[in-house]
């Protein structure tokens, strides 16, 4: 299946992040992050118009110093955004990170309107040595209520958008690389298992000038815990032992879905050449957590993730360059880009209609894809055909008994 698409070059904006406050509204998070390249970190508002031009509407330069938006979940009935943006090194090397960013939209204007840190001591010591110390996991309830946000090995849930704390953290054995939000639950992928949380129960909102009091006196201890109710091991379908979790993602109308990508990494050996690794993505049921299909996508890693809104489409982005749809009940390839950039994607999302595929990467481009609408269907002819099969088999039926018996079977 064939699909339109555009490629844009953004120059000296390297870009890590994306997410969609419209269906034609997209913000950017890009730069040179941390290091002392000369590339500003920024985040930029873009439109998106019916021919997939990109039109610039506004940026917002972060301080000097401090590392670029590396993830992002926009809310888009508040017009306001959640980043992962670690602070400038002065502050790093005094234990204090406002990692987690909130940024709203006004008059068609970026602005900042609160921070938190989430991030521990430990890892705050260790950002000089390591580059994986940041928030690059940043995920909205459905609702907007929750969001968690992680690290290497911490996730906060905290209330949006007043970033209060709405659990104690969560510390896992193995390094977390997604989230994701059901009505109820939250899934966090580590590289090694999927570990289901029960969500805090709600709370009355606060008045507006009682909130900054409430979250003075309440100590992270007082907070509800979120009880850990099942934990899933890498399945031998996947790779087993050699896999790892690279992402997951809740279906947004059905609970019982849970999809996951899982990246091979095979053990190298001196004698014998090492099989490439392998990308697979997975479908659950989460009633009894097991894998109900596994599609193997490629030769190479997934990096980048997204389910559409409407649940038919996930996106994917590889380390081959390339971009592509599946279908999500069949997890059938319906889209395929080769060499969508030129450097690993490191981004990519839906907008809210499910009409749109946006892709980034440190390629300083971006690539719009208009989803077909035939696919839209996929799902939907898949079924069409089986019920036209099932239909044929029994009039087949009907004809044979007629043969044999001369009497009509009605």
């Amino acid at each position: 299946m064939r699909a339109r698409h555009t490629a844009h070059t953004l120059p000296g904006f390297p870009v890590w992040s994306a997410d969609f406050l419209s269906p034609n509204d997209l913000v950017l998070g890009g730069g040179g992050g941390a290091s002392r390249s000369g590339i500003k970190n920024k985040l930029r508002l873009y439109n998106i118009n019916d021919e997939r031009s990109l039109d610039l509407v506004h940026e917002l330069e972060l301080e000097k110093g401090e590392d670029a938006p590396m993830s992002m979940a926009a809310h888009a009935e508040s017009q306001t955004l959640a980043c992962g943006v670690n602070s400038i090194e002065e502050k790093l090397a005094k234990g204090e990170n406002e990692n987690c960013r909130v940024f709203a939209v006004k008059d068609r204007k970026l602005s900042g309107i609160g921070t938190h840190g989430t991030l521990q001591a430990g890892d705050i010591e260790d950002y000089q040595f390591s580059s994986d110390d940041q928030q690059k996991v940043t995920v909205l309830s459905p609702g907007g209520k929750f969001l968690a946000v992680a690290g290497r090995n911490d996730l906060s849930l905290l209330s949006y958008p007043s970033l209060a704390p709405a659990a104690p953290p969560i510390h896992t054995d193995h390094e977390i690389y997604d989230a994701s939000f059901s009505s109820t639950t939250l899934v966090i992928a580590t590289t090694k298992n999927l570990l289901v949380y029960s969500l805090p129960a709600p709370t009355a909102p606060l008045a507006k000038g009682k909130e900054k009091n409430k979250m003075k006196s309440k100590t992270i201890d007082s907070l509800p815990q979120m009880d850990l109710q099942h934990t899933t091991e890498l399945p031998d379908a996947a790779g087993g032992s050699t896999g790892s979790f690279r992402s997951a993602r809740y279906h947004p109308e059905n609970d019982a879905i849970v999809y996951t990508v899982i990246n091979t990494s095979p053990a190298r050996s001196r004698n014998k050449r090492s099989p490439p690794r392998q990308s697979f993505v997975c479908k659950w049921d989460t009633k009894s957590w097991k894998v109900e299909k596994v599609k193997k996508v490629g030769d190479r890693v997934i990096t980048c993730f997204d389910v559409s809104a409407d649940g038919r489409f996930l996106g994917y982005g590889s380390s081959d360059l390339s971009i592509g749809l599946l279908d999500t009940y069949t997890l059938s390839p319906l889209v395929s880009i080769l060499k969508a950039h030129e450097l690993t994607p490191a981004t990519i999302k839906f907008n809210p209609t499910s009409t749109l595929l946006v892709s980034g990467s440190a390629d300083n481009s971006v690539r719009i894809m208009n989803v077909p609408q035939a696919a839209s269907g996929s799902s939907f002819g898949v079924m069409m055909s089986l019920f036209l099969a099932l239909l044929i088999i029994l009039f087949a039926v009907a004809a044979q008994k007629y043969v044999v018996s001369g009497q009509p079977p009605w």
